[in-house]
């Protein structure tokens, strides 16, 4: 049985840090200014991305991994006697997954496994770190992909986001939305739900008490988290903000809370000030 390498790509917002312990290989996806393209995660920071667009006065367009970024890394690694599994974003907001698809078929029945995650950013981080550490234990790709084919209706993920503008620029939501929701100080919760995202709560107030009420709304008793791991990722959010999430999530007794920065695809999106918590339920 061949050893399993686990690929993803970028939208994945897994730090390098956490890229190199899970020994995770990350495609990128592209960002485009103009006639300029950078390389998510590796040419342009989520600082640089929203000076940008603030210059720009509007946002990038994104575009998936070409065929032949996925061909070269997907080769690589089965000359090296891997089967590779590589989870993509969801379908249903990317071609990347479809991409990734056309290539697997170049390659030997059996070699490489391409899983629809239906999810996005620490989303579908969650699902490859539980991909590696099966590969880590030595599993076969076969069971690997059904174990995280099951586990994808557990990935829960909701974003609270602190204004409408990257939506509204992004043309996601109208102009009379986005006066509505800068005059009511409105806060919308952003669930993905089947492959797509839905609005949730309308959280209405100052920032802080958003905030607290999303993170209730989210996290609850936390009998519903499976305690092993979860993610608190942000665009831009301020330290405070940060921690506190994940004291809260401490005190719920989960072992192992990765604080991730959102990358420029996703912060593109969702802009500055957005933050979620992600985790798998039991």
């Amino acid at each position: 049985m061949n050893r399993v390498k686990v690929i993803t790509d970028s939208t994945a917002d897994l730090s390098p840090e956490l890229q190199s312990k899970f020994g995770i290989e990350v495609i990128p996806l592209y960002v485009l200014f103009g006639d300029k393209s950078y390389l998510d995660g590796v040419e342009i920071t989520t600082e640089e991305l929203y000076q940008k667009v603030e210059k720009n006065k509007s946002l990038p367009k994104t575009s998936a991994p070409s065929f032949g970024d996925f061909y070269e890394v997907f080769s690589r690694w089965t000359q090296e006697g891997y089967d590779v599994l590589c989870i993509t974003i969801s379908s249903q907001l990317s071609g990347t997954h479809q991409t990734a698809r056309l290539v697997a078929d170049e390659f030997g029945k059996g070699r490489v496994w391409i899983v629809d995650s239906q999810n996005l950013s620490t989303g579908i981080g969650i699902l490859a770190l539980k991909a590696a550490e099966l590969a880590q234990e030595g599993k076969g790709v076969e069971e690997i992909y059904q174990a995280i084919t099951d586990a994808i209706p557990k990935a829960k993920v909701s974003f609270i986001i602190d204004t409408l503008k990257y939506l509204h620029m992004g043309g996601r939501c109208n102009s009379v939305q986005l006066l509505a929701s800068n005059a009511l100080k409105i806060r919308p919760q952003i669930i993905v739900k089947d492959g797509s995202m839905v609005v949730g709560a309308k959280y209405r107030g100052k920032r802080p008490y958003c905030l607290k009420e999303f993170c209730n709304d989210v996290v609850g008793d936390g009998s519903q988290i499976n305690k092993k791991r979860a993610f608190v990722t942000h665009s831009l959010c301020t330290e405070e903000e940060q921690g506190n999430y994940k004291q809260r999530l401490e005190a719920l007794g989960v072992e192992e809370i990765y604080v991730n920065q959102a990358g420029t695809v996703i912060s593109s999106h969702c802009g500055q000030g957005t933050i979620g918590i992600i985790y798998l339920e039991d």
